[in-house]
């Protein structure tokens, strides 16, 4: 058993260091050019927010609407604390998740007690509240027409496509791996238990409320780190990029990808945003095809492309030989 855990540590430690280092090479030789890993550093903010919105609509088993909202506090922490406070950007970005996760704490206090539909206008509602605020906040967000924020612009260095990449498929690697082991330890079971059967958790003594909450502020606190890396990453936002629509879009990514399915939300996220741009030589049409696609998903796969599976690159591996070992002796048959 031993053996069998260091080879698998061995095994998914290699894969993570080929997913980052593979194309970061490629696109400081120019290989990958700069529009390219922009779309895939975007993909990466987009699988953050993707496992956020699962963290608390698939694993929890909440209704959540305003995930932008807390995306919102993470990007505008960063920016105050650079660029008023001079505090370093790692560190700004770690304080303003952890602001994301005391606001998560602060909503989940009096809403997580509500269920279904009364909770998703709650965090709906608190969304746009947030997006309001920051509209009318003219000095640090520049109102409704944005600001540019380029001490902060990471892409302004050398080497900034790359160190963008790094920064956010990094964090990405890094949120993936300590959720799963959250997941498989003793406070990530209870959550699941509570999705699964609030009221045969409840008998086992399981406080539900406890675990909602726990759900609700880790994904806020990972909202605020998407939040925290988009800003430096792009320079420039607005207050209407984290609108209802962009929640909308958050959700999307886990419908697709599966409730309850990390490695799901992120395939999908990336797919999805690869998709969008993909699709813009067809102009005002690409709007037609999206939403076509979301409704031949829900007609033949409801449950998502893993469901609540994950995408196990030991399993693959373990079952590899014995794939092959087919393949080979059906092609032998049919020669």
């Amino acid at each position: 058993m031993k053996d069998k855990n260091v080879r698998n540590f061995i095994l998914l430690g290699a894969i993570a260091l080929a997913c980052l280092l593979i194309p970061a090479v490629l696109i400081e030789l120019r290989v990958i050019d700069a529009y390219s890993a922009q779309i895939l550093t975007l993909g990466g903010l987009n699988a953050i927010m993707a496992i956020s919105v699962n963290v608390i609509s698939g694993i929890t088993g909440q209704l959540s609407l305003g995930q932008a909202g807390f995306e919102a506090i993470g990007a505008y922490t960063v920016i105050a604390l650079t660029e008023s406070v001079g505090i370093p950007l790692p560190l700004s970005i770690l304080l303003a998740a952890l602001v994301a996760a005391f606001a998560g704490f602060l909503i989940g206090f009096p809403t997580l007690k509500l269920e279904g539909d009364y909770l998703a206008i709650v965090t709906l509602a608190f969304g746009e509240i947030i997006r309001v605020f920051l509209v009318n906040l003219k000095d640090l967000t520049g109102g409704p027409n944005g600001k540019q924020f380029s001490t902060i612009l990471t892409t302004s260095l050398d080497h900034g496509a790359m160190i963008s990449y790094l920064a956010i498929i990094g964090t990405l690697i890094l949120i993936i791996i300590l959720l799963h082991n959250f997941i498989r330890s003793t406070y990530g079971r209870a959550i699941l238990a509570v999705r699964e059967d609030e009221i045969a958790a409840r008998s086992n003594g399981i406080s539900v409320f406890r675990y909602k909450m726990i759900g609700f502020v880790i994904a806020s606190f990972i909202a605020g780190v998407a939040g925290g890396l988009y800003a430096p990453f792009l320079g420039f936002i607005q207050p209407k990029q984290f609108d209802f629509n962009a929640s909308i879009n958050d959700l999307i990514y886990v419908v697709f990808g599966g409730m309850g399915s990390v490695t799901g939300s992120v395939i999908a996220a990336f797919s999805l945003t690869i998709l969008q741009e993909a699709l813009r030589i067809l102009k005002d049409y690409r709007l037609l095809i999206y939403p076509v696609l979301l409704i031949l998903m829900m007609l033949f796969r409801p449950q998502g492309l893993l469901g609540t599976k994950e995408l196990s690159f030991t399993s693959m591996y373990e079952k590899a030989p014995a794939f092959c070992k087919n393949l080979l002796a059906r092609f032998r048959k049919e020669a």
